[in-house]
């Protein structure tokens, strides 16, 4: 088992809040979330065959709809400006009609 210090578990734990933080700001831009929706951005492991090892799973709350997970197979510092543009072409895509 490797030691892990707690000062590099602690750096870590902030990069990936900082990292979270922007994806969720850019994400709120890209799918017009209004004040009564929310956002959530994790990484988890993927165990699915000819799936990376982590995946980044967007859920979408929307006030009065269900709620939405978007799945992007690859780790949160892969999602780019051309994977959100897919989230949000998605996101749209799977909306209720009267919601458009």
């Amino acid at each position: 088992m490797a030691f892990v210090s707690l000062k590099a578990w602690r750096a870590r734990s902030v990069e990936r809040a900082s990292l979270s933080a922007r994806l969720k700001a850019e994400l709120t831009a890209a799918l017009a979330l209004g004040e009564g929706d929310a956002l959530a951005v994790n990484e988890i492991a993927c165990a699915d065959p000819g799936c990376p090892d982590m995946e980044t799973i967007v859920l979408v709350m929307r006030a009065g709809e269900p709620t939405r997970a978007l799945r992007v197979r690859r780790p949160m510092e892969g999602v780019d400006a051309e994977a959100i543009a897919a989230l949000a072409e998605e996101e749209r895509a799977g909306r209720p009609t009267a919601s458009r």
